[in-house]
């Protein structure tokens, strides 16, 4: 089965705000310094260690091509890694992906560009998973009581049992995440995921039990936990 994998790394990391002078140098979260290495550069090797990753399309902004692909020369991966120029938004970014990806591929699998931390059995796992169902995601259930608000005001109380936070990786059977982006541009519709794209069109997303450990690196306390991470999985 051949399986391309989409990593969108064309964010701003707004979100990030100011990190330390450690990182200095790194503008965006996706190229902050993880034990000396561009984040992003942790989350790809993941992706060239898991045996069934055919190809790795990697959507940048057109001023970080050059300096990323200077960093993926010097790894000499054995999977072949394409630098794709991104959207203005992740859904434009995967789209410009999707559209380079070869028509013999099977399964897409997509995944958040600052999840360094997802496994290489996760990777297997959901490809093996999407080739039987279409569509299908990680997820973790929330620890905490979740309540549906409107500006400062409580509106309900959600049942738990009915909700998971979706993680990446997401993999799709290829025709189906290509037909959900044609019906999302159809219909002007921007999603938050893939997963809620293929929902758009009516189609079943099944959800695979995520890990707590496949954090995704959005704020500056954040880079202090991966880097714990990061000591136990080098260090066992």
């Amino acid at each position: 089965m051949r399986v391309s994998a989409i990593i969108p790394a064309a964010g701003l990391g707004t979100r990030m705000g100011k990190v330390s002078d450690e990182t200095a140098g790194a503008s965006r979260k996706q190229f902050l310094l993880l034990n000396g290495e561009p984040v992003l550069l942790h989350t790809v090797r993941k992706f060239v260690a898991a045996p069934s990753t055919g190809e790795i399309l990697i959507a940048l902004l057109p001023e970080d091509l050059e300096v990323f692909r200077e960093q993926l020369e010097q790894q000499e991966y054995a999977t072949p890694v394409r630098l794709v120029v991104g959207g203005r938004n992740r859904q434009e970014s995967v789209g410009n992906c999707l559209a380079l990806v070869q028509e013999d591929t099977e399964v897409v699998v997509v995944h958040d560009a600052v999840r360094p931390f997802v496994t290489v059995a996760q990777i297997e796992q959901i490809i093996d998973e999407a080739g039987d169902k279409g569509a299908v995601i990680f997820g973790v259930p929330p620890v905490d009581t979740v309540k549906r608000v409107e500006r400062t005001l409580v509106q309900s109380t959600l049942f738990r049992e009915q909700i998971v936070l979706a993680q990446t990786p997401q993999a799709f059977r290829l025709a189906l995440l290509r037909t959900a982006f044609k019906q999302a541009e159809v219909d002007h519709f921007i999603g938050t995921d893939e997963a809620s794209l293929v929902e758009h069109l009516g189609e079943d997303v099944h959800v695979l039990l995520g890990s707590d450990r496949n954090i995704k690196i959005t704020k500056p306390t954040d880079l202090s936990l991966a880097s714990l991470f990061h000591q136990e999985q080098t260090n066992p």
